[in-house]
């Protein structure tokens, strides 16, 4: 008997959890620092503000946080992985994120089940130091568990979630608020063109007046030659446009035309295609033109503020909800994201978001989910809201500028910007013309399956679709279609409803993009509201249903 305890005890103990290196408990203007491992692990404690730092490259640190404290920190130099367990902990920082991740490798966040934990910070003066956020991470980071995390910025330039690199979502409910100012606009914006004067913005405007463009600007005329016309031909930009600070350079012949003979990028020798009737995908919104570094910050701080005519403005600091200069990727769990300053996206991934699973809600003033790569939708429920800009807008590198690019790059050849391939995407845009439920930038448009509804503008009600090759489940736009707030659109095959969608808007002439699994080509579908009903036959991949 003695012998069977004495070989079950060593399995007992391999059973037990492992305490966290480190365990911090907040209480009002101190903390209290239980430190279990400290060979190589260094903690510094001022009120309620803790300052570790490890020196661990192969074991990952772990952290439990509980307690509550309105003038708390946590700053976490790693330079290994580390783990950060939140458990019933409601932490406000009065200046500076009060989550500091200064790691080198992967730092994972963790809200434990049956708990809400709240993230808050009321000040973000220290742009340069980018701590302008609640949760400010170095290099990866994951957010996880079961448990709640709110993350609510409320200061002036403060956004929820900023990384330098990749950041990954799952399991956990995840709300992130932002409602403060942004700190100012960037001078040197792509604004509104507003005229040609004095006083005129493009690309902060021309002080002096109009530059040389040496012979004017030419007409639409039918020998126009786009990338031909520019005294020698327009250049290439692969970054996109340049910052020209002081005006425009001189380009020689001038502006390009659209005529017969026209020439973007060798084109249409006959004239204009004909694209049964529809104009074909450029997308409806251009890219930010003005991008530029200011106090060591990416410029992507500066999208946003609507497209008008004249391009997007450039804030410093713009309060958006979840911001990283990798890529994004939630892969399950409930994510809630609100912003409501100009300029303030609700998620932006610069190289690229994925959508594995979950729900996910976003609404913003400006795009409500931004990226200057390819947006991936594999299977999860997103509701996409902007009052002011694009719901969904990708900017990739081979986007607007490709057409005058010199790369032989054609539109079915280029990387998609968007692609759908299951879940379900609703995307709304409630300001109209010309901005897009689903904006491409004229980057391909893929999707292979999946229901999208989405609700937009467009440029002349035409806005980012899928070619027929492109569309890989049969897709169809629906053109002019009047979205009334809270009246419900159904699609139907035949009695068999197949959708049911109600925008908390209303727009007249709307440019809805709509496709569900259901879909097949040569079958009849009907859309209805209580005042618009349209019967179509998807005859081909694309049909565009006016």
């Amino acid at each position: 008997m003695k012998k069977m305890l004495l070989l079950a005890l060593p399995l007992l103990m391999s059973s037990v959890c492992h305490a966290e290196d480190i365990t911090i408990r907040y209480n009002g203007t101190s903390a209290k620092v239980e430190q279990s491992l400290k060979d190589s692990v260094k903690v510094t404690v001022k009120g309620a503000n803790v300052n570790i730092e490890s020196l661990y490259q192969d074991h990952k640190l772990t952290l439990l946080l509980k307690g509550k404290s309105d003038n708390g920190q946590l700053t976490l130099k790693t330079a290994g992985k580390a783990k950060v367990t939140l458990q019933g902990l409601n932490l406000t920082s009065q200046e500076g994120a009060p989550l500091d991740l200064k790691n080198k490798k992967k730092v994972e966040v963790v809200a434990v089940k049956g708990t809400e934990n709240t993230l808050s910070i009321t000040a973000c003066n220290d742009t340069v130091n980018h701590k302008a956020a609640v949760i400010w991470a170095k290099d990866k980071l994951l957010l996880s568990g079961k448990g709640t995390l709110n993350i609510i910025a409320t200061g002036d330039g403060c956004r929820g979630i900023k990384t330098k690199k990749d950041i990954t979502i799952e399991d956990l409910t995840l709300n992130v608020t932002t409602s403060g100012d942004n700190l100012g606009e960037k001078p040197f914006g792509f604004g509104d063109f507003g005229g040609f004067g004095n006083d005129s913005t493009m690309f902060g405007g021309f002080p002096g007046g109009m530059p040389n463009f040496g012979g004017g600007i030419p007409g639409f005329g039918n020998d126009s030659t786009m990338r031909a016309n520019f005294g020698g031909g327009m250049p290439n930009f692969p970054d996109g446009m340049p910052n020209f600070g002081g005006g425009m350079p001189n380009f020689g012949g001038g502006f390009p035309g659209f005529g017969n003979d026209s020439t973007m990028r060798g084109g249409f020798p006959g004239g204009m295609p004909n694209f049964g009737g529809e104009m074909p995908n450029f997308g409806g919104g251009f890219p930010d033109f003005g991008n530029r570094e200011e106090n060591g910050e990416d410029d992507e701080d500066g999208e946003g503020g609507g497209m008008g005519f004249g391009g997007k403005h450039k804030y410093i600091a713009s309060t958006k909800g979840i911001a990283s200069k990798g890529k994004i990727t939630i892969n399950s769990g409930n994510v809630t994201v609100r912003t409501t300053t100009a300029g303030a996206e609700g998620i932006e991934g610069k190289n690229g978001i994925v959508f594995n699973g979950g729900n996910v809600d976003v609404m913003t003033t400006d795009d409500a989910i931004n990226a200057n790569a390819c947006i991936e939708f594999n299977g999860a429920h997103v509701i996409a809201r902007s009052r002011g800009n694009d719901a969904v807008d990708s900017n990739p590198k081979n986007g607007f500028f490709m057409p005058f690019g010199n790369n032989n790059t054609s539109q079915d050849d280029a990387d998609p910007a968007i692609i759908v391939r299951g879940g379900t995407v609703y995307a709304w845009s409630q300001v109209g013309s010309p901005e897009e439920g689903m904006d491409c930038d004229f980057a391909p448009l893929v999707v292979e399956g999946g229901t999208i509804f989405s609700v937009g503008g467009g440029m002349g009600e035409m806005p980012s679709v899928p070619s027929n090759a492109h569309a890989k489940q049969p897709t169809v736009l629906l053109i002019g279609l009047d979205v009334v707030k809270n009246e419900p659109i159904s699609i139907y095959e035949g009695n068999k409803l197949l959708d049911t969608v109600t925008i908390p808007f209303s727009l007249k002439r709307s440019a809805s993009l709509v496709t569900n699994a259901a879909f097949k080509l040569g079958n009849t579908y009907t859309v209805k509201t209580k005042g618009y009903e349209k019967t179509f036959t998807l005859n081909e991949n694309f049909t565009a249903v006016r």
